[in-house]
């Protein structure tokens, strides 16, 4: 059974449900979320998506997911789908930044931290291998 509540199935207006309706229009999944992610960046024809799960000890986030766009244009209307779509879904609270020059832009949604880059940047960075299980690390 999905957890996202229809708006249109709300109670009839003065009561007390629709006040609590009114509060929450949509509970997102979370556990779907970073399906509901990767769709919305296929959807938009981002290319070589990767996900990395993240250390439990990291605390910065469960799982980051990497894709790049063609260009700073594609990076662009790549996030804000990605952002459309998230909302549409009830996801709120989340933070979209880099979106004027549109190289490199990030989507923290808390437990899922999402990159979307221009190619040459994302090879430049190079989170896959920061971010690696087989990284050095230093103790």
């Amino acid at each position: 059974m999905s957890m996202i509540r229809n708006v249109s199935q709300a109670a009839p207006a003065g009561t007390a449900e629709e006040t609590q309706a009114e509060r929450v229009l949509q509970e997102p999944d979370w556990q779907k979320l970073p399906d509901i992610v990767i769709s919305s960046l296929e959807d938009s024809k981002a290319e070589d998506i990767t996900t990395i799960s993240l250390d439990p000890a990291a605390a910065l986030a469960d799982a980051m997911i990497v894709a790049s766009g063609r260009s700073a244009r594609h990076v662009s209307a790549i996030a804000e789908r990605l952002r459309d779509d998230l909302r549409k879904q009830g996801v709120r609270g989340f933070s979209v930044e880099g979106l004027e020059n549109a190289d490199w832009v990030l989507v923290d949604l808390g437990d899922v931290i999402v990159h979307i880059f221009r190619p040459e940047i994302r090879e430049l960075y190079n989170l896959e291998k920061l971010w690696s299980p087989h990284a050095p690390r230093q103790e």
